[in-house]
């Protein structure tokens, strides 16, 4: 997994990329969680074989965070996609470049993407709920 830092606060996680060939790294049932549990955004990686399932359950209500931000996850179905990572100041620190089966997830960092192909198909998943844009997002290089 390709985990970026924060040059300014080199112990932060600001980025992460899970790459289609580390799914055959994990065990045959067994999953491999990718963001740490104290994120608001959670991600795991699953290697199973037919026959496997998973015990039916509903998830329960727990009370919120006071504060949050959102996180965000991109998953490459078709096509590629360029990223732009930038640090906690908004200075540029990767581009790399996703293929079908990748995955990026923003943690902390600002993120820019450049769609590469025609016929991309991407899912995007984000911490929630969505209050609108002016209550989400803040456009590097402008201030809120």
């Amino acid at each position: 997994m390709e985990i970026i830092y924060s040059k300014i606060d080199p112990k932060k996680i600001l980025h992460m990329i899970h790459r289609v060939d580390e799914f055959y790294t994990i065990k045959d049932g067994h999953r491999r969680d990718i963001v740490d549990e104290k994120e608001f955004i959670q991600s795991a990686a699953m290697n199973m074989n037919k026959g496997h399932s998973l015990q039916a359950h509903k998830h329960i209500w727990k009370p919120g965070e006071k504060e949050c931000i959102a996180q965000e996850s991109w998953v490459v179905i078709k096509g590629s996609v360029e990223v732009l990572m930038y640090d906690l100041d908004g200075t540029l620190i990767e581009t790399p470049i996703l293929y079908p089966g990748d995955s990026s997830v923003s943690l902390y960092g600002g993120h820019a993407y450049v769609v590469l192909e025609d016929d991309t198909l991407v899912y995007e998943y984000k911490t929630g709920p969505y209050k609108g844009q002016e209550n989400d997002k803040v456009i590097i290089g402008e201030s809120k």
